[in-house]
């Protein structure tokens, strides 16, 4: 395991969120945006976003139909803008309108759970309180024989057991990054890959 936790630092020193915010409220809202949906495309709406919402009560506050135009682009719009206002409702209720600092609040928002709350956790505050399982995480951890779990909980309870605690959130970071630029779904490059020697998946294609 340090082998590949070292080849993916030297690999993606500069590994971090590719979810562009500036607040802990806006890393929140972009990442239940991005819910099968491409970084990408939420940046090119939350651009938007973010300078006509400015607070959780915003949001809260908004029409319906009104916020559910404003993500329009975004898959599921409908039930994403629904679960904002829920959401930004109980911030605004319950929490000063701040963005908690607890898995326990977090995941009790609608719209938001462990995947969603580890990423405000470790992006927003620097909290180190679990990894974020994605759809990359989850295939190059199947891949790297780091476990043979197939649900997200149960893979990020075998690799908290792995990853030291420091590194939980840079860790996702860099196994997202080589699924995107190097490990990808289908046609893996494994020929320029850097964890080939230590990967399982790779040594099985020679």
């Amino acid at each position: 395991m340090d082998r590949i936790l070292a080849g993916l630092r030297d690999a993606h020193p500069d590994a971090h969120c590719e979810l562009v915010s500036r607040s802990p409220l806006e890393l929140l809202v972009a990442t239940v945006l991005s819910a099968q949906c491409t970084d990408k495309q939420v940046n090119r709406v939350t651009a938007d976003l973010f300078r006509k919402y400015r607070s959780a009560r915003d949001y809260a506050d908004a029409a319906p139909d009104v916020l559910e135009e404003d993500i329009r682009r975004i898959g599921l719009f409908r039930s994403k803008a629904r679960n904002l206002r829920s959401a930004c409702r109980v911030l605004v209720e319950q929490h000063g309108g701040d963005v908690p600092r607890s898995l326990e609040a977090l995941t009790a928002l609608d719209g938001v759970g462990r995947k969603t709350a580890n990423v405000v956790l470790g992006n927003a505050f620097g909290l180190n309180e679990g990894i974020v399982v994605d759809t990359h995480v989850s295939r190059l951890s199947q891949r790297l024989k780091l476990t043979t779990e197939t649900d997200p909980v149960k893979i990020e309870g075998a690799l908290v057991k792995l990853v030291p605690r420091e590194e939980w959130t840079v860790f996702s970071h860099r196994l997202i990054w080589h699924g995107r630029r190097r490990c990808f779904a289908r046609n893996p490059d494994c020929a320029g890959c850097e964890l080939r020697a230590d990967c399982p998946a790779a040594l099985g294609s020679v």
